[in-house]
């Protein structure tokens, strides 16, 4: 990978974790594709602000759940920043609480499809441009896990925590195609972490609530998170792929 050149995708990154993953990339020399669904203010000033620090940054709207979307996603990406060296995919959703008796399947099937068909078709994305056996120059992808994938979040959202699961599964299996072809992939599972994905599912008083359970005695931050997301990226991670990162306080 050109040491000139760098450029990145972040999936779901005008909040929240992905808005933290895009900055600190900014700040570390990556062109970033901040990516986004709906909120376009959010992802705007986050591309806005790494522009206002000398850096380069685009927003882009899509629905990573839509395969046109996803393609058109890493085309304009590709067009404007140049060939895409990174991926991270952070874009996902809770589906709200709920205990497996009264989930929906409609729900359900939004879940799986953000979570797990999007993360599939992304990855399966940044694959075709970074192969080495495709022309490219190589890369790495670093896909946003769960601790719920380990904990099963029984009572609030086990349908969640099968999706994170399936994303443990995507970085072992991709990690082990792809490593011939000068690509690592690996994931990173946050544990409690204060962003707005609580008072979306309906109790933003979750981290303070759960807190006290954790080893380290509270809630985590995003910019913790793309500290490691970050450091996989980087060349002092060059020998790992495959590995799926707890980032949790120890919970």
């Amino acid at each position: 990978m050109s040491a000139q050149h760098r450029s990145l995708i972040v999936t779901g990154g005008g909040r929240g974790i992905g808005a933290a993953v895009a900055r600190l990339a900014a700040r570390n020399g990556y062109a970033v594709a901040v990516n986004y669904l709906a909120n376009e203010r959010a992802a705007a000033e986050v591309a806005g602000e790494i522009e206002g620090h000398n850096g380069s940054a685009i927003a882009i709207q899509a629905d990573v759940s839509r395969e046109e979307e996803v393609i058109r996603l890493f085309c304009t990406a590709e067009q404007k920043l140049g060939k895409i060296t990174a991926l991270v995919n952070n874009a996902g959703i809770t589906g709200g609480f709920s205990p497996l008796e009264s989930l929906k399947a409609k729900t359900l099937e939004r879940v799986l499809a953000v979570n797990v068909y999007g993360a599939t078709l992304c990855a399966r994305e940044a694959v075709l441009r970074m192969s080495t056996k495709r022309g490219g120059a190589g890369g790495a992808i670093v896909n946003i896990s769960s601790r719920a994938a380990q904990l099963g979040s029984a009572g609030e959202w086990i349908h969640y925590a099968i999706t994170k699961g399936a994303i443990d599964t995507l970085t072992i299996g991709l990690a082990r195609e792809v490593a011939n072809e000068g690509i690592r992939v690996n994931a990173v599972a946050p544990g409690l972490v204060e962003t707005e994905i609580h008072a979306q599912a309906g109790d933003p008083e979750r981290p303070n609530r759960l807190a006290p359970g954790i080893p380290l005695g509270r809630a985590g931050n995003p910019e913790e998170i793309a500290d490691a997301v970050l450091w996989l990226l980087s060349p002092a991670a060059a020998y790992i792929t495959g590995a799926v990162l707890p980032v949790s306080g120890g919970r």
